[in-house]
């Protein structure tokens, strides 16, 4: 079973490997959209996976550092895509963040990415 909890950060970025004169390369904001899904069975007692003030305690930090911030300026962000923006929440979250899942970025209300981690080899 997943539970997910979602957090929102304002963020201003450009993307500096994209062909030139595309739009992204100028610098651009979004209203970012992060889910964090965790997995697990609910406990016989509290009939939860986990508490929701849990998962927003682990994902507090990390909002602290990419809110109202200019992407390119966090180390690991220099190319602030969103499909590195959540490789990098990843890795801030999962030490911090056992059962954790998935992570959903959403930079639009229509464009986004899934990320569950590196892929085994």
């Amino acid at each position: 079973m997943e539970i997910f909890k979602e957090f929102s950060f304002e963020a201003a970025h450009r993307l500096p490997n994209v062909p030139e004169g595309h739009k992204c390369a100028r610098l651009h904001g979004h209203s970012f959209l992060l889910r964090v899904v965790v997995g697990g069975e609910p406990g016989a007692h509290s009939g939860w996976i986990m508490d929701f003030g849990d998962i927003k305690a682990a994902v507090k930090p990390i909002i602290d550092q990419l809110d109202h911030y200019y992407l390119n300026d966090i180390p690991g962000l220099e190319n602030p895509t969103s499909e590195n923006i959540a490789i990098w929440i990843w890795d801030q979250l999962k030490p911090a963040l056992a059962p954790l899942k998935r992570i959903e970025m959403r930079e639009t209300c229509t464009s986004g990415c899934s990320y569950s981690g590196p892929v085994a080899e």
